[in-house]
């Protein structure tokens, strides 16, 4: 499909997002700006303008970029979890879903989305943390995840760093940089803490596994050397330390034996 521009906003659509089609869109899929000349969609007999809201504003695009694509799907019923598909449509300016029910998490596959310049996804039921992967989107001049139920630190770095509190209202469990809320150690240390938790459990089993490995291995080196060499001198030398201990024993018992029976 060469849609560049899906406005779906203000309706009553429900179920799930359609992730078969947005699969589809391959306009919104590797456009090379460097290798393009600047060409404006429509002719003579097409009306080439549109309303669309992006970035928190209305605006009217009286000539529309081949490479302008955005997608706004806000005020509507959609359900479910945010498809990870929409992370490969890599040529998108604009996404909005907010003022929805959407709910799960905020999909790592959008630090694909290298040439977003906004971001709209409140008024949802998004759980969990904003990933970190979103710092790497270098265009994103608006983001706004307010009003979801979002939790832990709010990433830093990169256009994280320009964003307000608008950006982030209603999510009682955020913390940190720009809220006044600051985040405990627990908050901060947690997703190391779980990733060690994890190298340790992987890290137990190999090294039980190596360990049984060189018990194996030395045992049977030490088997092969016996035989091959006959009796070793210092495992001779043991066993009768150990035999002539258990005979002297053994005497000393009888004898106390004897000695009480008379």
């Amino acid at each position: 499909m060469s849609l560049r521009i899906i406005d779906l906003a203000h309706n009553d659509f429900e179920g799930d997002l359609p992730e078969m089609y947005l699969r589809s869109l391959k306009a919104t899929m590797n456009v090379d700006e460097c290798n393009m000349t600047r060409k404006y969609m429509g002719d003579s007999y097409y009306q080439d303008s549109v309303m669309v809201t992006i970035k928190g504003l209305e605006i009217e695009f009286v000539k529309i970029l081949d490479t302008f694509t955005t997608i706004d799907l806000s005020s509507n019923t959609f359900q479910g979890e945010i498809p990870k598909s929409i992370g490969n449509l890599n040529s998108l300016r604009g996404l909005n879903l907010s003022h929805n029910n959407l709910v799960g998490h905020i999909p790592p596959s959008f630090k694909n989305l290298k040439l977003l310049e906004s971001l709209d996804l409140s008024s949802n039921k998004l759980i969990g943390r904003i990933p970190q992967e979103l710092t790497s989107l270098t265009f994103l001049e608006v983001l706004n995840l307010s009003q979801n139920n979002l939790t832990g630190f709010i990433p830093r770095g990169n256009q994280f760093e320009t964003f307000g509190n608008d950006s982030y209202n209603e999510n009682l469990g955020l913390c940190g940089f720009p809220l006044s809320k600051k985040c405990t150690t627990d908050e901060t240390l947690k997703p190391s803490k779980e990733m060690d938790a994890e190298f340790e459990s992987g890290f137990d089993w190999k090294i039980t596994l190596m360990g049984y490995g060189c018990g194996l291995i030395i045992g049977l080196s030490l088997g092969c050397l016996i035989f091959l060499t006959g009796k070793p001198k210092w495992l001779t030398t043991m066993v009768e330390e150990n035999i002539h201990k258990k005979i002297t024993r053994s005497k000393r018992s009888t004898c106390r034996r004897g000695a009480r029976r008379k």
